[in-house]
């Protein structure tokens, strides 16, 4: 059996040893300080020795872990510039007034969280007061990810600086009848206030990451220098255990993402209990910080706690510190001196020896009160080593009492996050610990009052002239006016009009042709951000390697492999590609920050990102919210698109339900369009949309959804005729009849209407033509470029009703007259083209890609799935049996003759 006591090889075993006898002296000396001093003594001697070789630049393993302590030590602390007592005073008015307006909200259920904001106040002023940078100086100002749960204190500091009022604190969460404030950070509810939303937690320091990372992607391609611009990112200890959180740390750490810090608020407890109830998160955060290349300050103790760490002359106290379970600190949070000198200092006889030097008000005050995130000089002293710190990105590990000053009820209390509202008592008890001027007699019919001290008292002149000086209100989001981009040249839409004659081709590929062609505008060109995860080659997008460049910081410092080649993988330091690896989470928050540019930096940018349309939307539909809340523009690609195109892929590539998904978010227009003009004529009206004149009424805040077909097909040319271009924007269009196909029909024949969408247009013309030599029926067949739009169309025309506004829906008025019953195909789950079932006048049926996916032939699969012509025959012949127009055999003898 294996001594576990036995000291393991390492690594080091395997080099060779070019002095034996001194790394035996070594050796030696380390056993006899563990045997005279005791094995303390000699860890601290080894963590000092490492410490000092990592500050000298030796290369060794990172010491991922430091001693449960402040990084900065007091005598360290830079003095906090201004007024420190008038910030306490504004520190004090934010917290009454943030509780306040979730208490007296509690009365109409409308919930809000009070102990997050709490725990955080002091993370947040002296921030305002000191560093972030507003949106009214030159530059972007800095990019503020307020956590979501501490909005109420964001609300109550705008109130107080005199941008909102009682009325808005009355209407928090209460935002139907207008004036209203959302619960969390919702730039789309609230566009002058919030950048960024973050309540869906571990998002925001993903898009963080990405942020900081667009910043320097702007610098470098000489769109805008933005380099004095810094990222904060306020999170909470419980998010970071999304795996969103952590994902993209090593992304920030090797770009050396110094315009970014993460404001790590540590106060122990998530929402139903203890972080880390067994062991220490501040400890484990900043391993894996480290881990990854991080720099990380830790503000864990107030200035309370000095006395004591100037008596642990043994280090007892830093140990017993570090071997304490999170859980275990947060009971002290909530009991005695007596129980604490037992628990804590009763654990090491030198403890005990200290503890008889220290009052019961100072033990309960360090144990209490005294934390290092509830001190200006212990925050300033940490965002201040974070914004100068150099070649890194920064975490601040802050710790934190979640319902600090809240009073005993709320203080580390478990169920902290849930409650909702303090009593009067309790809010008088708050009012004389933070010494506010609020009179009893303000308690009018028990209703807690809001508190300001004036518009023009000491405290509001104060905060505004810091803002001021910082350059203006914060958080804050503008939309500078821009003019609006000039559109491209027509000719880049217009080739695709003619069609491809004989050759077939994949609109992903007239996709990726149609980008090419844009991205050489010399007005808007520069401004595409091709974003793609580690499949542009899948794609056919290698072409754009040499002439985009791929975006790296850092250049090409090697000879790529293929670069004897006309499509080699080029690199640059001002590359256009952003080709993020196979991260699809991490390529979204690369297309949220540069859809939004057009408001964070002033710059319209007009990113598309394609990706495989199965893990697009299923994985990061997350995301997909987000960019529409923070207000994005652009395009997103579902590329090998469909459930039944992807030969071979089988269950887990075949998508048969992205458009369902997007049908879901209200900003994202969803398209499935089946030919390369189409494709060619939403982009362009895309592009008028978003980036240049919107219609009235139009919302240019939108995204766009395409999907896009790896089948080679023939690509016809597109009709002509009056209202094609309006039927491909607004979702459907006759592309011909079966007259106009050439298809002669018998006098009188049965007629029927194909809708079909995406690649299963094909297969409906191929259907048509079955119909017409085989069974003498005549059918025009429709391209419906998007199911979802025309259910949009259908469903604001019924609101208009509602309101007695008399509308017709579009795909009631282009079927209008159309003669026979109506059979929609698509490659997707029947769910998609029944979008539209209710507003049909005539008989409406559909067939669809139900069910999971499976590896075969494109053709295997879809007729296993009943979408290939010959299924479409025999659907269309049991629609017209039912109505009496063919006879009932037909739709047997069609089964029998095709093998159905």
């Amino acid at each position: 059996m294996t001594d576990p006591n036995a000291i393991q090889p390492s690594a080091l075993d395997q080099l060779p040893d070019r002095d034996p006898e001194e790394t035996a002296e070594w050796q030696a000396s380390l056993d006899a300080v563990a045997k005279a001093a005791g094995p303390h003594r000699a860890a601290y001697l080894m963590r000092r020795t490492l410490e000092r070789a990592e500050a000298g630049g030796i290369a060794l393993p990172k010491l991922l872990e430091t001693d449960y302590v402040n990084t900065i030590p007091t005598a360290a602390e830079p003095s906090v510039p201004g007024d420190e007592e008038m910030e306490r005073k504004i520190t004090a008015w934010n917290r009454w007034n943030a509780a306040a307006m979730v208490t007296r909200g509690s009365k109409y259920g409308v919930g809000g969280h009070i102990a997050t904001f709490a725990s955080a106040a002091w993370l947040y002023e002296t921030g305002f007061n000191h560093f972030f940078k507003g949106k009214e100086a030159d530059g972007s100002g800095d990019q503020l990810y307020i956590q979501g749960h501490a909005s109420p204190g964001i609300y109550a500091r705008a109130f107080l600086d005199g941008r909102l009022d009682e009325q808005h604190l009355d209407n928090f969460r209460q935002e139907a009848g207008g004036n209203g404030l959302p619960s969390y950070p919702h730039p789309r509810r609230l566009p002058w206030l919030w950048e960024f939303p973050t309540v869906s937690m571990g998002l925001g320091p993903l898009s963080a990451i990405y942020q900081a990372r667009f910043n320097r992607y702007l610098a470098a391609r000489g769109i805008k220098d933005v380099s004095d611009s810094h990222v904060w990112a306020f999170l909470g200890d419980g998010e970071m255990d999304e795996p969103e959180s952590t994902a993209a740390l090593a992304l920030a750490s090797r770009e050396g993402l110094d315009n970014l810090t993460f404001v790590i608020n540590c106060n122990l407890q998530r929402l139903d209990g203890p972080v880390r109830a067994n062991f220490k998160i501040v400890q484990e955060l900043e391993a894996q910080f480290r881990g990854a290349g991080w720099n990380v300050v830790k503000t864990m103790w107030g200035t309370a706690w000095d006395e004591l760490f100037q008596l642990d002359t043994t280090g007892a106290l830093v140990r017993r510190l570090r071997e304490v379970p999170d859980a275990q600190v947060q009971t002290y949070q909530t009991r005695d001196a007596a129980y604490i000198r037992q628990d804590f200092f009763g654990a090491d006889p030198a403890l005990v020896e200290m503890a008889k030097l220290l009052s019961d008000d100072k033990i309960l005050e360090c144990f209490h009160l005294s934390r290092g995130g509830h001190e200006a000089r212990k925050v300033y002293a940490a965002y201040k080593a974070a914004v100068e710190f150099k070649g890194a990105p920064t975490v601040v590990l802050a710790q934190t009492v979640k319902g600090h000053t809240l009073g005993e009820g709320f203080a580390s209390k478990n169920a902290n996050h849930q409650m909702k509202k303090l009593t009067v008592d309790e809010f008088k008890t708050m009012r004389d610990l933070l010494e506010l001027p609020i009179s009893d007699s303000a308690f009018a019919d028990g209703q807690v009052p809001y508190g300001h001290p004036g518009a023009d008292s000491a405290e509001v002149r104060y905060l505004q002239e810091r803002r001021a000086a910082l350059g203006g209100p914060a958080p804050a989001r503008r939309v500078h006016p821009v003019a609006p981009l000039p559109a491209p040249a027509e000719k880049a839409f217009a080739s695709f009009d003619k069609g491809s004659g004989s050759q077939n081709v994949a609109t992903t590929m007239a996709f990726v042709r149609l980008i090419k062609d844009l991205v050489r505008d010399k007005e808007s060109g520069k401004r595409w951000v091709p974003i793609v995860p580690d499949e542009a080659r899948t794609f056919g997008m290698e072409s754009l390697f040499p002439s985009l460049g791929i975006y790296s910081p850092k250049g090409q410092t090697y000879e790529p492999v293929d670069r004897d080649q006309l499509m080699y993988y080029k690199e640059a330091k001002n590359g256009q590609i952003l080709n993020e690896g196979i991260t699809e989470a991490g390529s979204m928050a690369d297309f949220i920050a540069a859809s939004t540019a057009y408001a964070t930096h002033g710059e319209p940018m007009i990113p598309f990102y394609i990706f495989y349309s199965m893990f697009g939307w299923q994985r990061t539909a997350d995301q997909m919210w987000q960019l529409g809340d923070q207000l994005g523009r652009g395009f997103l690609v579902g590329a090998t698109a469909g459930r039944t195109t992807l030969t071979g892929e089988g269950l887990q590539h075949a998508d048969g339900h992205s458009p369902v998904i997007a049908a879901t978010n209200p900003a994202a227009l969803t398209y499935d369009p089946a030919f390369a003009y189409e494709v060619a004529a939403i982009v362009k009206d895309g592009l008028r949309r978003m980036y240049g004149e919107a219609a009235p009424g139009e919302d240019p805040d939108v995204f766009y959804y395409l999907t896009v077909y790896n089948e080679p097909m023939p690509q016809p040319a597109k009709p002509s005729g009056p209202g094609i271009d309006e039927g491909i924007v607004k979702g459907l269009y006759r592309f011909n009849t079966a007259e106009s196909a050439g298809l002669t029909p018998v006098a009188n024949a049965p007629r029927i209407q194909l809708l079909g969408s995406g690649t299963a247009i094909h297969w409906t013309l191929r259907a048509q033509k079955l119909l017409a030599e085989e069974w003498g029926v005549a059918a025009d067949v429709w391209s419906a470029t998007s199911w979802t739009e025309l259910r949009r169309d259908a469903l604001e025309a019924d609101a208009a009703l509602l309101r007695g506004e008399e509308r017709v829906p579009f795909v009631r008025q282009a079927l209008q007259g159309a003669d026979g019953p109506v059979l929609a195909v698509s490659d997707y789950m029947r769910q998609v083209p029944d979008q539209i079932a209710q507003w049909v006048e005539q008989d409406y049926s559909s067939l669809g890609a139900d069910g999971f996916g499976l590896s075969d032939t494109r053709e295997a699969a879809r007729r296993h799935f009943g979408v290939d012509a010959e299924s479409i025959v025999v659907a269309a012949l049991a629609q017209l049996a039912k109505r009496g127009e063919v006879k009932a055999t037909a739709v047997k003898e069609a089964r029998e003759k095709y093998g159905l």
